[in-house]
């Protein structure tokens, strides 16, 4: 994945300490884990927040989501307040913003031709979540989400889309080409929705994930067996070789200067 590593000294650069992972073929195979900083100019960067909705249909994913959404709300609001552009996306959940002023400009938004997609490695996810992924034990999967999480604040400058067009439309019509995916769950919406990260990839956006703002959907019963935080840390690991690097969310929330 090639970062747009320019314009560091710029003051209205973000600075990002960034982590991938790339395949160590010298050798004994194996995959080299890298660390860099790089800066992307905050006019040409976005927040996706994904699918952090009100409830789910697993209670254990529910708890953390209510964890998850102040902090995520206090990342947004420092983000937005340098001027990065935050792109709301419950998915399924449209008519509840349908008169929103964050929902109504993107509307208005005249359609871009998206680019051709670049052909890349889709391989198999690192953990078995064909059960749904509940550690509470769930398995009837229905609709519990009405809205976002209402811990996370909507301004009207924001944005809000369900629909990778529409956000496609939004990106274009900014010059925004760096976007930063944050929300749940990480193997599933995260990686798979239409504005989400391969699609995003695959069109040549700049991606990152905050690792530290994201869930996963598994089952410690499913292989490879290990614990709930085990594998969402082995698909954050497998998004770090195939897909973008990630990020720790403290990258926006620099200390204020007084």
């Amino acid at each position: 994945m090639q970062l747009d590593n320019e314009n560091k000294t710029l003051s209205d650069a973000l600075s990002l300490s960034v982590r991938r992972q790339e395949a160590r073929t010298v050798g004994r195979n194996g995959w080299r884990v890298i660390e860099e900083e790089v800066a992307w100019k905050v006019a040409e960067t976005a927040i996706i927040v994904v699918d952090m909705w009100d409830r789910h249909w697993s209670w254990g994913a529910t708890e953390r989501v209510n964890v998850m959404a102040p902090r995520m709300n206090i990342v947004l609001g420092r983000a937005r307040a340098r001027g990065v552009q935050i792109i709301h996306a419950p998915s399924d959940t449209m008519d509840f913003y349908g008169a929103h002023a964050a929902r109504q400009w993107v509307l208005g938004l005249p359609h871009a031709e998206p680019p051709a997609e670049r052909e890349l490695p889709d391989p198999p996810l690192p953990v078995d979540a064909s059960d749904g992924g509940s550690d509470t034990g769930e398995m009837d999967t229905y609709k519990a989400w009405h809205r976002q999480h209402p811990a996370i604040e909507l301004c009207d400058t924001d944005a809000i889309s369900d629909d990778g067009q529409e956000v496609y439309n939004l990106l274009h019509h900014k010059g925004i080409r760096n976007i930063i995916f944050m929300g749940v769950h990480t193997n599933m919406c995260v990686l798979g929705r239409s504005f989400a990260i391969k699609q995003m990839v695959r069109w040549g956006f700049n991606a990152v994930l905050a690792r530290d703002l994201t869930d996963a959907m598994y089952n410690p019963f499913k292989p490879p067996y290990v614990s709930h935080e085990a594998g969402t840390q082995l698909i954050i690991e497998y998004i770090e070789k195939f897909w973008c690097p990630t990020i720790l969310s403290g990258d926006l929330t620099p200390p204020i200067a007084e």
